[in-house]
């Protein structure tokens, strides 16, 4: 799995990477600590470019990962660490379907959502992505570049799809 994939719907700011790129969220999920835009801010560009290309598949990545972050937080702004909670998780992995969310989304945008084949061929950050994307509380501006991206839909919308 490519979990340092840069996308292009990221160009704006992956060059400096002063917002937090999807593939370091997909990390924080993993090791479920929450990270907001101050504290990276405060990271070095060596320190966020090592947290996009440092592992966090296995358990004990995650762990060193955790550990890492944590401390970095510490050092950087002096604020503790603090957990997700279960609703800021996205469940990218529980479903072989498009899930619901993802469907949803997909219509309100008028872009064909992926059929359940399409899903079971994204990788693990891209269905991570577009489930981040598709939340209710989140900037989505980027939900319709990603599924370009993809390769999950062209330009045109639903409408002109036959």
């Amino acid at each position: 799995m490519n979990d340092t994939a840069l996308y292009a719907f990221e160009n704006d700011f992956v060059v400096t990477l002063r917002c937090v790129p999807m593939a370091v969220r997909f990390k924080l999920d993993a090791c479920g600590i929450k990270l907001t835009l101050r504290q990276w801010s405060r990271f070095t560009r060596d320190e966020r470019q090592t947290l996009l290309l440092a592992p966090c598949g296995s358990l004990r990545e995650v762990e060193a990962y955790r550990e890492r972050l944590v401390n970095l937080i510490a050092v950087r702004t002096g604020d503790v660490a603090k957990l997700l909670g279960s609703e800021g998780l996205v469940p990218w992995e529980e479903s072989e379907a498009t899930p619901a969310q993802v469907l949803a989304f997909a219509h309100s945008r008028k872009v064909q959502p992926p059929s359940d084949a399409d899903w079971r061929r994204l990788t693990e950050l891209q269905r991570f992505v577009l489930l981040k994307l598709s939340r209710d509380n989140h900037d989505n501006v980027n939900f319709v570049p990603a599924m370009r991206e993809f390769g999950l839909i062209d330009a045109a919308p639903i409408s002109a799809v036959a």
